[in-house]
């Protein structure tokens, strides 16, 4: 600096200019420079947070939609009663009882903490020897420090890594036990169906059951050690120099004193000035699993993107959603500097001072100090080094309990999570949902005044499941007693509808898209709830299910005929590969065992049989569990009549009753010549309904002549047309149109 002075005068000088004039100069050019250098990119990047913060918030707006968190406004995770109450719940999940695994595992963890925590003592009192014999010049005890040293060293760092693998054992086991009951839950009551259908809490289950539970399950078994260690280590090494300070004659209560007060408001700043990280990595879970969201959708929806060219729309999607992450990122990264460098100067700097007005006050007031000699001397020394090495010890214990409150806040937020998933899964499984679209309901009272307020009663804004659900003995009737039919969105398609359907009654059912044909599949399925009424059915065994998309699992040949069955249960069923060979001829899918390499090839089916391929192997699975009911949506519309029909023949000749959803008029003789009753169940679309007989043979006859009408009625554009360009051409006038007039 005063060399830069010296050049100012000088330069002064030379120029004839006054130094005040120069310094001013220099030092507006200097602030300049710095805005311009520092200013200017700052104001830049403030342009582009602009534009960042508002892909931000759109999508912020798609993951709330997504997450389905519109409904109501949640606090953030946060380090309360409510965390414990969680945390309580979930850990009595991971450690159920005493003689358990888990158990076992966390009690061999402490115990090597607490071995850990002695040897720690133990080698910083044998430095503090090696350093007063090094004082004394005493090379043969020095030696046999040395050797003892060493001989420390190897179960020291035995124990060191040991720790870290009973650690990754524990979470690991936590993981487990805590992946156990959650897959428990899904499965139970068709929960995985309730949870994406009919509740809206919990979106990305994928992402909740693997990352959150792994993080939840890491972080907790990671925080015992990084606690209860440094807890153990903070009060035996505080009593050790309490010991120590005695041993000297000195005030002993001086350094616990000190000691606790320093560490105290330490952790009061610190907490202070902590930043939401519960909230933070909550929020920054939500844009992961919106990320991954997308991909899936991307996934599913492959082939339709690629037929629109939309491949440019949901690569916008894609980016806003990482850019949306790493820009929580970001936050977390920027939160985070600051505030382990607040951290980091008072566990370092502040502590360091501290620990040596620790060691120098028993020294300075020691009774032993004023006396001389070697003796004197070595002992202090070996207090010293001892001391030192006890605070380093002890500050690190205390570094990682002020570390552990911000890796606490953290675990608040996988906790929020994890407790979410168990609590949502739980309430599906019982029939507990909520929606938030429920304020539809309320619009169809303008469509369907009359007895509304009796179909749907809301609590609290969820609507409440006041039907019945009786799986009867009798396994040759469907009987459905004033249930209505309403959607998850608690839209009411048809207020009530009585229908009784026996064994050897095949219905049709029929009307335009959104009348809710499907969806009297899925409440006698035992999809969706019954609101109200009765409905009375056989057990699930005597039902089945075909989709117009039948799911392929990966599998052989074999798993895709006897799905869900397994082999063990094929086999007990008495059936052999030549029986499921009868029934592929029956679908006419005999060659694709020769195809596809035989029965026990595993492939993705679904990449590999066409829709129509797929839609007779979900008939092929009718022919093998030959049930009661076969509940047909659409199953055949990419199959051939011809194949169609004999499929349909082959059902009825196993005595298996259809109730079929078809838009085809080539399935209707197989509705109508049965025993006694032929009946066909009509929607209109409107909430209302009839049953009547249908007579197959009229109703072919008017769909022909609905086809001939169509025809006729198609050409009259065309007739009419034709007839305005002979009148211009020949320059007379239109007498149709005058005729209109007229």
């Amino acid at each position: 600096m005063a060399v830069f002075s010296r050049f100012l005068d000088e330069s002064g000088k030379k120029l004839g200019l006054p130094v005040l004039g120069i310094t001013r100069g220099v030092y507006t050019a200097c602030v300049l420079s710095y805005i311009i250098k520092v200013g200017y990119p700052k104001w830049v990047q403030g342009r582009k947070a602009t534009v960042k913060d508002q892909d931000d918030e759109e999508t912020a707006m798609a993951t709330n939609i997504v997450s389905a968190r519109q409904n109501s406004v949640k606090k953030g995770p946060a380090v309360n009663k409510e965390f414990a109450d969680r945390l309580r719940r979930l850990l009595k999940i991971m450690i159920p009882g005493f003689w358990t695994k888990e158990f076992g595992m966390l009690s061999l963890h402490t115990s090597i903490l607490i071995c850990r925590t002695f040897l720690s003592i133990y080698v910083a009192g044998l430095e503090g020897r090696m350093v007063r014999f090094i004082v004394q010049k005493d090379v043969q005890n020095f030696g046999l420090m040395m050797i003892k040293w060493f001989g420390v060293a190897i179960p020291a760092t035995f124990i060191n890594s040991l720790i870290r693998f009973v650690e990754s054992q524990l979470a690991l086991a936590f993981r487990t036990r805590l992946v156990g009951y959650a897959y428990k839950l899904y499965f139970k009551n068709q929960t995985y169906y309730r949870v994406s259908n009919l509740d809206s809490r919990l979106e990305n289950a994928d992402h909740c059951l693997t990352d959150d539970i792994s993080a939840f399950s890491s972080t907790v078994a990671h925080l015992y050690s990084h606690i209860s260690k440094p807890m153990l280590d903070s009060a035996l090494i505080l009593f050790q120099l309490f010991r120590l300070s005695k041993m000297q004659k000195a005030n002993s209560l001086a350094t616990p004193i000190i000691t606790t007060l320093v560490t105290t408001l330490t952790g009061e700043v610190l907490r202070w000035a902590s930043p939401k990280f519960g909230k933070l990595v909550s929020e920054e879970a939500n844009r992961k699993g919106y990320l991954r969201y997308v991909h899936s959708r991307i996934i599913t929806n492959a082939e339709e993107i690629a037929f629109y060219g939309g491949q440019e729309v949901e690569l916008n999607a894609l980016q806003k959603a990482y850019r949306s992450m790493v820009n929580q990122s970001q936050k977390i990264f920027n939160q985070r500097l600051w505030y382990v460098m607040l951290e980091q100067f008072l566990m370092k700097y502040v502590w360091a001072g501290t620990g040596m007005v620790v060691i120098a006050i028993p020294i300075l007031t020691s009774q032993q100090s004023k006396m001389g000699g070697e003796g004197a001397v070595s002992d202090r020394t070996e207090y010293y080094a001892t001391a030192k090495n006890l605070l380093s010890s002890g500050a690190d214990a205390m570094e990682r309990l002020m570390t552990a409150y911000k890796e606490i806040v953290e675990l608040a937020g996988y906790t929020e999570r994890v407790s979410t998933l168990v609590q949502v899964f739980e309430d599906c499984s019982v029939g507990k949902y909520q929606r938030t679209a429920v304020s539809t309901a309320l619009k169809t009272k303008g469509k369907l005044e009359l007895g509304l307020s009796d179909i749907l009663q809301f609590r609290d804004g969820v609507p409440i499941i006041r039907g019945k659900i009786v799986h009867t003995a009798d396994k040759s009737t469907i009987k459905l007693e004033n249930v209505p039919i309403v959607t998850p969105n608690c839209d009411i398609v048809v207020p009530s509808l009585t229908l009784e359907v026996k064994s050897g009654m095949h219905l049709l059912i029929s009307g335009p898209n959104g009348c809710g044909k499907s969806s009297l599949f899925r409440i006698i399925s035992g999809l969706w709830p019954v609101y109200a009424g009765t409905l009375r059915k056989p057990p699930l065994s005597s039902m089945f299910y075909i989709p117009q998309r039948p799911y392929m699992s990966v599998g052989s040949l074999r798993d895709q005929v006897i799905y869900p069955d397994t082999l063990s249960d094929m086999r007990a069923k008495g059936l052999c590969d030549n029986d499921l060979e009868s029934i592929l001829d029956i679908v006419h899918l005999k060659h694709i065992v020769t195809r596809e390499g035989g029965w026990s090839n595993i492939k993705d089916w679904k990449d590999i049989l066409s829709g129509g391929e797929k839609q007779r192997m979900g008939m092929a699975r009718l022919f093998y569990h030959k049930p009661q009911f076969a509940l047909l949506d659409e199953c055949t519309s990419a199959v051939s009549i011809d194949v169609e029909g004999r499929m349909y023949e082959a059902a009825k000749e196993s005595n298996i009753t259809l109730l079929t959803i078809t838009h085809r008029p080539s399935l209707w003789k197989y509705h109508t010549h049965i025993l006694k009753q032929r009946l066909t169940f009509q929607f209109d679309g409107e909430g209302g309904w009839n049953l009547d007989v249908l007579d197959s043979g009229a109703m072919l006859s008017l769909n022909d002549e609905k086809q001939k009408l169509e025809r006729e009625l198609a050409s009259v554009a065309k007739m009419e047309s034709r007839y305005k360009e002979v009148c211009a051409l020949i320059g007379t006038e239109d007498q149709i149109e005058q005729l209109d007039d007229e």
